[in-house]
């Protein structure tokens, strides 16, 4: 048997005799690829006890192991649950067992080469001779397992379908070896001892399997195939596989190939190319060009405008670049500075605008309000008209997201003719942004200053800085104190880059930072700037900006007529008050053009559906009109035969069929009438008076028509028009998000409505107090509402001036003695912080101990002392805001506030009694 196996083998091993069945053997566990029949593969074990068995196993003459690759570690499973992470190196003992796969290689061990440390790793050479299974474990160190030895299944040698697999594997391999020369000795050594002379099917599958670079699983798939014919269709589709994979590889490695080669005869070409035109003449080498030509013919046009500091440093670079070679890293690095140095507005200024109207003019066309600003702005230019030229100025412009602080800057560029240029420094961290990097570093770059200038191109742009308030700082430095020499009008005359290193004069620059919480701001950077305060603006304010802009804007955006669409004042004022109540009007834009995309949306689909209503009228225009036409042909050809006959038909001697046709014949109306009028005279009848008609009133008919069509296209563009309404608006823009900030319509015992600012705007607010316990000596106060430190500070200082207050008012109540009290500030998600609410808690714990509800309609504001006295506040115009939008009709301000509400616009103070107090006495008389 065994001879007869050596004659089919066609592995490139020799194929010797077989030694009989073992039943048990050691487990050898393969990491990466399996082991297949008439094969050698080298192992790595780390188990010095295995390899000592292994070592023994050659000296008792019986070296025959088991080879099984291991399972991925995710499929295996050591407990009920996923196995934790555990080198392959590392598995013995049951967990190997349950790591291995069933299908294995009986393998024969040809050497096992030790290191000089007879403990450490060892090196085993293993041959594949046939298929086992694993049956069961018997001693876990070394791992030994008992095995079945399996044979392949009979199959017909001489079935064409096995003849032709066969084939196809054999040319498979000859293209592979085609394609990969790595494999080529290997193939040719197989393919010659395979011969033509016997067809073995087995090895060959085997063969082309291990020579794929196929994954573990599908090489384990093709050892644990015994039936031959499935065994040979796996190999061929992997062997397919590989083919595409090495043509692949071959056109990549082309396409490379033809690119390099393509690069380098450019490359000959270009320098061969440059030599003759040096030879000729014609062109000077790089360094000739690029400081005779290119930096020197960029400079001249400016060289009288060019400080002298500036011109003596380039002067000098570009003598250094004439000494060096064009291959050097230094030679990049000064052409580059070069380039840099160049190409900046040394001394040029734009034209000024110094006319106030026109900038006035500008201004109001793109914004509605922000009366400061462009107030500021305006006393800019007149300074600059009087002196003839204008100096460089720092202006932070400060308020809540989507007031238009952005918008202004572009606008204010606009109105003075200057050049824009915006960067943000929102999380900027790293100082080289602002400074610019030193030349030594790789890549180095100039600072943000030094690109506004090159991009700009002139001297004196308008350069917005946004998000001031929201610098960084990190391992990079302080970007706020490097924008210290920037904004210092003292310092920026001479401001030094790090790449340039030469100073740069900014005076004449124009600054515009923008912040939402100038608190944020350090304080030595915020003295640098002139701050102006955006706050939010009110419903009429925003009522005006969305019909002049932000409608507009939205309109032609989405390609809507104005006459398309009919937005009615009430849907804008329901739009504002419950969808955008936010300070500012960037939710509100975002909400318009919701609306106008939903009605392009309604007036494509009605433009689709319109041609198919026309086509409906048409045809059934077309029926009519031929059934009319049929009725005047029938009813001519009557009358026509009876002329020509010359008989008069009674009307009782007709049939009623006959009848019927005359009847219709003398109600329609007839091109060619019956003969009772000679037809010229009747033809000039007809003519002299059409003639007549035409005479009488040619230019009233005319205007006629104009008006009809007029008249029809206004009542075809009214019918088409979309409205949008109060009633309708909740379908384009979904239900309201705000409801009214009163939570009651009277307010009950211990309530009191008070003002806060937040950075959206202002709002209102209640506080509300209750009893929770009483008893004699119980007095004490709980707060809830998520409230800041200052807050339960000023809500300790209300607690005893309330109780002072109600001793000095009425001294026999010992409410606050003998009552321990709950104070909470809805909403409860929201943190909130500040002494402004003092005077309305007071006025709240007052009221639940004198059992005495406040007056309606009034709202409060203000710290107090523990002495009474009430101190000013912050966000008066917010809070007026928020008031009047909770329709409160009385304010209480402290005293201290009169000049801030004073500067108010009157259409923000109309309609609201406010008073002013000093001190709490005053407050209570109001409020009760």
């Amino acid at each position: 048997e065994g001879a007869e196996e050596s004659a089919q083998s066609g592995a490139i091993v020799p194929a010797g005799p077989r030694p009989e069945n073992f039943p048990k053997v050691l487990a050898l566990p393969l990491t990466r690829r399996p082991l297949f029949p008439g094969f050698y593969a080298p192992i790595h074990i780390k188990d010095p006890k295995l390899a000592d068995s292994l070592v023994e196993l050659r000296a008792r003459g019986t070296p025959y192991v088991g080879a099984f690759l291991l399972k991925d570690a995710k499929e295996s499973v050591v407990t009920g649950e996923k196995s934790e992470e555990v080198k392959d190196s590392d598995l013995k003992g049951e967990a190997l067992y349950k790591r291995l796969h069933e299908y294995g290689t009986f393998a024969q061990v040809l050497n096992v080469i030790r290191s000089v440390n007879s403990d450490g790793p060892a090196q085993v050479f293993l041959m594949g001779h046939r298929r086992l299974r694993l049956t069961g474990m018997l001693s876990d160190d070394p791992l030994t397992v008992s095995v079945e030895h399996l044979k392949d299944k009979s199959y017909d040698e001489t079935s064409d379908i096995i003849k032709a697999t066969f084939m196809e594997v054999v040319a498979s391999l000859r293209d592979l070896m085609r394609y990969n020369p790595l494999y080529k000795e290997t193939i040719q050594v197989f393919v010659q001892n395979m011969g033509n002379s016997h067809i073995n099917a087995a090895r060959l599958a085997d063969f082309g399997s291990a020579l794929t670079t196929a994954d573990e699983p599908l090489l384990q798939e093709v050892l644990e195939q015994l039936d031959v014919e499935k065994r040979l269709n796996l190999a061929l589709v992997l062997l397919k596989k590989e083919l595409e994979l090495a043509k692949l590889q071959a056109t990549i490695a082309k396409n490379v190939e033809e690119k390099i080669s393509g690069d380098q005869r450019r490359f000959f070409l270009m320098e061969q190319l440059k030599a003759i035109k040096k030879e000729l003449g014609i062109e000077a080498d790089d360094k000739t060009a690029l400081t005779g030509k290119f930096f020197k013919e960029r400079l001249e046009p400016h060289r009288k405008q060019c400080p002298e500091h500036v011109l003596q440093v380039i002067d000098e670079e570009l003598s250094k670049l004439q000494g060096l070679e064009s291959s050097s890293s230094e030679f990049n690095v000064t052409r580059n500075y070069l380039d840099w140095l160049t190409a900046l507005p040394w001394g040029q200024y734009s034209k000024e605008n110094f006319d106030v109207r026109q900038a006035q003019t500008v201004l109001d066309e793109d914004h509605y309000g922000l009366s400061d600003v462009k107030e500021r702005i305006l006393e800019f230019i007149a300074v600059g008209k009087l002196k003839g030229t204008a100096v460089g100025k720092i202006i932070c412009l400060s308020g809540p997201p989507g007031v238009g602080k952005t918008s202004i800057g572009k606008s204010i560029a606009k109105a003075l003719d200057r050049k824009f240029f915006r960067f943000s420094v929102g999380g900027l961290s790293d100082v080289a942004e602002i400074k610019g990097h030193r030349r030594t570093y790789v890549g180095a770059m100039p600072g943000k200053m030094v690109q506004c200038l090159k991009s700009t191109g002139t001297a004196n742009p308008l350069v917005l800085i946004d998000e001031i308030d929201k610098l960084g700082r990190g391992h990079a430095g302080d970007p706020a104190s490097a924008l210290l020499e920037l904004l210092d009008p003292e310092q920026n005359a001479n401001f030094l880059d790090h790449y340039l290193d030469v100073p740069i004069d900014l005076s004449k620059v124009l600054f515009v930072c923008t912040a939402n919480l100038v608190e944020n701001i350090p304080a030595p950077l915020l003295d640098r700037m002139e701050v102006i305060r955006l706050v939010g603006y009110i419903t009429d304010e925003k009522m005006h900006i969305a019909r002049d802009y932000l409608e507009r804007q939205a309109r032609e955006n989405c390609g809507i007529k104005k006459e398309q669409v009919e937005l009615s004042d009430s849907a804008m004022h329901s739009l504002i008050e419950t969808y955008c109540r936010e300070a500012g009007v960037r939710n509100l834009q975002k909400h318009i053009d919701k609306i106008y995309r939903k009605i392009a949306l309604k007036l494509v689909r009605r433009e689709l559906d319109t041609p198919k209503e026309e086509e409906m009228k048409q045809n059934n225009l077309v029926t009519v009109a031929e059934t009319k036409s049929n009725a005047e042909d029938m009813a001519i050809k009557l009358t026509d035969s009876a002329v020509q006959e010359g008989e008069t038909l009674e009307a009782e001697t007709m049939l009623p069929s006959e009848k019927e046709k005359v009847d219709i014949a003398q109600k329609l109306p007839l091109e060619k009438p019956p003969c009772s009028e000679p037809e010229e005279k009747l033809t000039g009848v007809k003519a002299s008076t059409a003639s007549e008609t035409d005479n009488k009133v040619p230019d009233e008919s005319a205007s006629s028509e104009t008006k009809e069509k007029e008249e029809a296209e206004e009542k075809k563009v009214a019918e088409e028009q979309i409205k949008i309404n109060d009633t309708n608006l909740h379908e384009f823009v979904g239900s309201p998000v705000f409801v009214s900030d009163r939570f009651y319509d009277k307010t009950p015992i211990g309530v009191v409505m008070g003002l806060a600012w937040t950075a959206m705007g202002g709002s209102t607010l209640y506080v509300e107090t209750s009893v929770i316990e009483e008893g004699e000596g119980k007095g004490g106060l709980q707060l809830t509402g998520q409230l800041g430190d200052v807050m339960k500070e000023s809500a300790s200082i209300a607690h005893t001036f309330a109780r002072k207050y109600l001793r000095e008012i009425d001294p026999q109540n010992q409410f606050f003695t003998n009552s321990k009290l709950h104070l909470h500030v809805p909403a409860g998600a929201t943190p909130k912080d500040g002494p402004s609410a003092g005077c309305t808690m007071i006025t709240s714990m007052l009221s639940l101990a004198l059992s005495k509800p406040v007056n309606d309609d009034v709202a409060m504001t203000g710290e107090v002392t523990l002495t009474g006295r009430v101190l000013a506040i912050g966000g008066v115009k917010e809070k007026t805001v928020a008031s009047r939008r909770s329709a409160v009709k009385t304010i209480i301000f402290p005293k201290a506030n009169k000049r801030d509400y004073d500067e108010l616009l009157p259409h923000v103070k109309e309609g609201l009694d406010v008073h002013f107090v000093d001190k709490y006495e005053e407050i209570f008389q109001i409020a009760f």
